[in-house]
């Protein structure tokens, strides 16, 4: 056989040993995926909510916290909320700030919208938890300190 010949049937089934072990290679990991999928209980994709129902999450809370709200005809929108947690805890419920002048004074803020203990205590929503972690309770003390002192939550643009 010409040296031409050879040459180019050496290359044909070094590509097709290389062609058929990448299928191989991608088909493995595709029949393992289904196997565990089909061994997955049918309840294990469902969402954490919180005790009223909604999705346990920033989203979830801020929703919430809007409907306590409207019941207490406190104001306030969902992105004035929004905008206020993520620059105060970047949407961390146990955040808390030891650097600040509140915490020199030993009342550090607390809590995704970084309230302090009186002002949570005084500004407290019934209905809602007396635990200023919990994201809900803490949205909605600070949406109703915001109210009282700059008319809502949606004219809070810093630290207040």
């Amino acid at each position: 056989m010409p040296a031409a010949a050879q040459l180019r049937r050496t290359r044909i089934a070094r590509t097709l040993a290389a062609v058929g072990t990448g299928a191989a290679v991608l088909a493995l990991p595709l029949i393992g995926a289904t196997a565990a999928s089909a061994a997955t209980p049918a309840n294990a994709t469902t969402v954490s909510t919180t005790p009223a129902g909604y999705p346990n999450n920033l989203d979830g809370w801020i929703r919430e916290s809007l409907a306590i709200m409207r019941e207490k005809r406190i104001p306030g929108s969902y992105n004035g909320i929004y905008r206020n947690v993520i620059r105060e805890s970047s949407g961390n419920p146990r955040a808390i700030n030891l650097w600040d002048s509140n915490a020199a004074a030993g009342i550090p803020s607390k809590g995704l919208l970084q309230v302090i203990d009186p002002t949570f205590n005084t500004y407290h929503v019934a209905g809602t938890s007396f635990d200023i972690y919990d994201p809900v309770a803490n949205i909605t003390a600070a949406c109703n300190y915001a109210a009282a002192r700059y008319g809502s939550i949606d004219n809070v643009h810093g630290a207040y």
